[in-house]
């Protein structure tokens, strides 16, 4: 008899209904009027309006060329080339394969890579429409069965049956739906500030950059693209606002301005926006048996708790952890806690065993039990080990006693 991981594929994917398809292209239409009126009453307000100016950049800053992160390469699959860094010797250690969110490149896991590197191969990748891989303009090419499947002939390209993944934000996104549809090539799975998809949609918080609004704008040609790069590529600036506080990261703000300088450059990975909100996992599939890790900021505008807890119902075996004094992006703010607490999940091996079900279970009594399930060996380790870690708040542990 095939096991589930040789069974399940793309067909555990479902799209919205034709009503939530029609509500979102009905809210694209007005959301693009409002921004085409706000333009023109502001070219007629101020005759010299352009959107706001945006600085040439000629040649890619230092940083994203410095091979002391690994060995540049690039690998190319049937329809599409990929640009990677890799790093942590040859093929006969575990393979883990980080996939970076929006707006960002393979830059964003600089300070993990070198930690990570010292037990792992490790593979940074700039996904399809980003940094240095192609970006095909036709919205057709990001459809999640071609991104998908091309994610996992990539882990095929790089010489491995299965890896581990890491993923942030959209990259974390397209991480479930692979551990949904071929969970044999996932061996353990991180999402960093990222729900499951059947939650992310309908959890988005008005504080995020990327809410609702967004995602009715990313629906209409051009619009999205002309509005990323206004003032200077603006929206870089309220993205990455952790760089402006610390010293010797300004660097990497110039970097990802230049990575996202033209048009071209936005309309790739807006395309995501464009295909991802129509696609769910179909309930009733089960949870998936792959070890996940849900890692989040306590201080993350852009990503509640509820959705990060709710999204513990799509796996069996799990651990939630938050990032004391982190936004939305902890690998970056606080890279020494999300590594200690990274290399504990991923290297220790603790004795699973199945848990009962029980139907009285509760969302946050499900959190609380399969976290001590999947392994007290594991829990103690990541809390004697991890600094400025933060734990469940106390009101979810009471709430978790209380079965409310």
């Amino acid at each position: 008899m095939l096991d589930r991981s040789q069974t399940v594929g793309m067909d555990c994917i479902v799209k919205i209904s034709s009503w939530d398809r029609i509500k979102i292209h009905v809210c694209s239409l007005l959301c693009g009027l409002w921004i085409l009126l706000k333009r023109l009453l502001l070219r007629l307000w101020k005759a010299n309006y352009a959107g706001g100016s945006l600085e040439k950049r000629g040649s890619p800053p230092a940083c994203l060329l410095e091979a002391n992160l690994g060995s540049h390469a690039y690998v190319k699959l049937k329809g599409v080339k990929l640009h990677y860094v890799e790093c942590g010797g040859g093929r006969d250690r575990p393979l883990i394969l980080l996939l970076h969110g929006f707006p960002d490149c393979w830059i964003g896991w600089r300070q993990q890579v070198p930690v990570l590197a010292t037990h792992f191969r490790v593979v940074a990748l700039d996904l399809k429409g980003f940094g240095d891989s192609d970006k095909p303009l036709s919205a057709r090419s990001y459809q999640l069965s071609t991104v998908v499947a091309e994610l996992r002939s990539l882990i095929a390209a790089l010489g491995v049956r299965s890896c581990m993944i890491i993923g942030h934000d959209l990259g974390a996104l397209l991480g479930w739906f692979l551990v949904h549809c071929y969970p044999d090539v996932v061996t353990k799975f991180v999402a960093i500030s990222c729900p499951h998809p059947n939650v992310y949609w309908t959890c988005l918080p008005k504080t995020s950059a990327f809410n609702s609004r967004w995602l009715h704008l990313s629906q209409l040609p051009s619009l999205a693209e002309m509005e990323a790069l206004t003032n200077d590529v603006g929206i870089i600036d309220l993205c990455y606002q952790h760089l402006k506080t610390r010293k010797g990261q300004e660097a990497y703000l110039d970097a990802y301005k230049y990575t996202f300088s033209r048009r071209e450059d936005w309309t790739g990975p807006i395309n995501y926006y464009r295909n991802l909100p129509f696609w769910r996992v179909g309930e009733g599939r089960g949870a998936v048996n792959v070890p996940t890790l849900l890692l989040t900021g306590n201080k993350d505008p852009w990503v509640n708790l509820e959705s990060i807890v709710k999204s513990s119902d799509y796996v069996e075996k799990f651990l939630v952890k938050m990032i004391e004094g982190a936004s939305h992006f902890p690998h970056q703010e606080c890279p020494d806690a999300v590594n200690k607490l990274l290399l504990s999940f991923l290297i220790e091996k603790p004795q699973v065993k199945s848990p009962q079900k029980e139907s009285s279970l509760g969302l946050v009594n499900r959190m609380f039990s399969s976290t001590m399930w999947y392994g007290k060996e594991v829990l103690d380790v990541v809390q004697k080990t991890t600094s400025g870690v933060a734990g469940i708040p106390t009101r979810a542990l009471a709430l978790a006693q209380t079965g409310s």
